[in-house]
């Protein structure tokens, strides 16, 4: 892991002590104006063990219709908790030359897929799991999109493989999809 900046804010700015496990909507734009004006940018490697930051992830969920992109990540990307395990969400850490949420999402969905269109970004609401180790040091700011018929792929083929899903093909997944899928598949009610 390199040593490169990523945004994060202190755990005691935006949740108490017993945070909350799955997506918040209620409050999120306020949440979003503290992490704006009292985030910073800090080595990750120091900030994946310790808890009392977040590191701050945008997560976009890209959906056709009734059916969402599904991602398996190979053995080759960089994080071994997340090898073999099914995404519905693109997303990565902000790095200083993001500028803010919406630079760092136009950003991973350059890094992570090929399409001719960028697609409105509508948030859903902010995602907190402290129950995995990885969820424990990031807080996830869900957003979703609508592919509309338009051909997506993902462009990192070393590290990823892609397509949309019916939801009956997610399911059949779940016990193999991160736990954000997970939680943000639940709270969609899908």
């Amino acid at each position: 892991m390199t040593d490169a900046q990523v945004l994060v804010i202190p755990r005691a700015r935006i949740m108490d002590a017993r945070g909350w496990r799955g997506i918040r909507r209620a409050g999120a734009a306020r949440l979003l104006d503290v992490i704006a004006a009292e985030g910073g940018f800090e080595p990750r490697a120091a900030m994946e063990r310790d808890p009392r930051f977040k590191q701050v992830i945008p997560y976009l969920v890209l959906r056709d219709g009734d059916r969402y992109f599904l991602m398996r990540r190979s053995r080759a990307g960089g994080d071994e908790r997340l090898h073999d395990r099914f995404s519905i969400g693109v997303g990565g850490h902000l790095n200083p030359g993001d500028i803010d949420l919406a630079g760092g999402l136009a950003r991973e969905w350059s890094e992570e897929l090929a399409a001719d269109f960028v697609p409105a970004f509508r948030l859903l609401g902010l995602l907190n799991d402290d129950e995995t180790e990885v969820g424990r040091v990031h807080l996830g700011v869900v957003y979703l999109a609508e592919a509309a018929g338009r051909p997506v792929r993902v462009r990192e083929t070393d590290k990823l493989e892609g397509d949309f899903a019916r939801p009956a093909a997610v399911h059949a997944v779940y016990d193999r999809l991160e736990t954000w899928s997970q939680l943000v598949l639940d709270d969609l009610g899908t």
